[in-house]
C-alpha cells in the first residue's frame, strides 16, 4: 500500500497525534453545532421508490457486497454525493468540454 502524500501541516498534525500530543481547538459549542449538522445531513426521513433495470440492480448489489454494506446504503450514498457535488457525471463533463471546444 502506498503512503499518502501529506502536506507539511498534515505531517505535523499526524506526528502530534501519534505522539499523543494532539489537542483539538474546537469549543464545546462548535462540536455540538458540527454534530447537529452531521446528524441532519445523514437523517434518513424520506422513502422513495424507483424502477431500475435488473442488470443495474444486480450491479449495485454486487458493488455493495464488495464494500460490505447494504445496497440501499450504497444507493443513498451515491445520490448524496451527487447532489452535494462530490460525485460528477463524467459523460456530461466530456460532452460539455466537446461543446466548448467546438465553439472556439
Amino acid at each position: 500500500m502506498t503512503e499518502p502524500k501529506l502536506s507539511k501541516e498534515e505531517k505535523e498534525i499526524l506526528e502530534e497525534f501519534e505522539a499523543g500530543e494532539f489537542k483539538s481547538v474546537l469549543t464545546p459549542g462548535r462540536i455540538k453545532m458540527l454534530q447537529a449538522a452531521a446528524e441532519e445531513t445523514f437523517k434518513k426521513d424520506k422513502r422513495i421508490n424507483i424502477r431500475i433495470s435488473s442488470h443495474d440492480l444486480e450491479s449495485l448489489q454486487r458493488r455493495a457486497l464488495e464494500e460490505g454494506i447494504p445496497y440501499q446504503t450504497l444507493v443513498s450514498s451515491v445520490l448524496h454525493k451527487y447532489v452535494s457535488g462530490g460525485l460528477q457525471d463524467l459523460m456530461a463533463n466530456k460532452a460539455s468540454q466537446r461543446t466548448q471546444k467546438s465553439r472556439r
